[in-house]
């Protein structure tokens, strides 16, 4: 997503997957001779990256801020785009991109990285009213996780929700089904980028209160 800032300014959105790699592209085919590059990172706008042909200058600063991009910066000598390998929460933020020559343009981009999704687990929870009853009383539940929702769904029809905007949270949905249904029931945990999918084996897990 693009959106203007100002006059010469736009700022573009990124999400990507913890530990892939993302490309910040100047939209730029040749660098021209005269055109200076400049990637800078954060709110103390610290430089990480620069290309001048004229002054035969490709280099990038991994050592700022904090060394948290040592290793991983690649810099496209032909069209200065910008590449993060082996992203983590700690590159997440804003970078800005700087051409300086004839004209001068300037681009924002927001980084945001999510985990990758652990696959939901379902169980059987027993009490002392299960012995008897016609219902199955499930629990669907996540740990350690952020910016997620866990939902069940029966077929395509959604039945509850929850979402956590928080960091490092556990998440638990409860469900109750009869023991003889035969529809399809599935605990889907997602965010913006990836989702994971846990489908629900009635024979195989309502059966274990019994001894209650």
């Amino acid at each position: 997503m693009t959106s203007k800032l100002g006059h010469g300014v736009f700022g573009e959105t990124v999400s990507v997957m913890e530990g892939d790699s993302v490309t910040l592209n100047t939209d730029v085919s040749v660098i021209r001779e005269e055109d200076d590059i400049l990637w800078n990172f954060g709110a103390d706008n610290s430089l990480i990256a620069e290309i001048s042909r004229e002054k035969q200058i490709f280099s990038t600063y991994e050592d700022v801020p904090d060394g948290r991009f040592r290793d991983i910066l690649k810099v496209d000598n032909q069209t200065g785009s910008l590449t993060i390998t082996n992203i983590t929460y700690k590159h997440a933020g804003v970078y800005k991109l700087d051409i300086i020559g004839v004209k001068w343009s300037s681009k924002t981009f927001t980084v945001s990285v999510y985990a990758r999704l652990p696959v939901p687990n379902i169980t059987r929870v027993c009490s002392s009213s299960s012995s008897g009853s016609s219902y199955c009383s499930l629990l669907c539940s996540v740990v350690n996780v952020g910016h997620v929702t866990l939902s069940w769904y029966k077929g395509n029809s959604l039945l509850s929700i929850i979402s956590v905007s928080d960091l490092s949270i556990s998440l638990f949905l409860p469900l109750e089904v009869e023991y003889q249904d035969k529809n399809t029931y599935s605990c889907v945990l997602n965010n913006l980028i990836s989702n994971q999918t846990r489908y629900l084996n009635i024979s195989k897990l309502c059966h274990t209160c019994s001894a209650w």
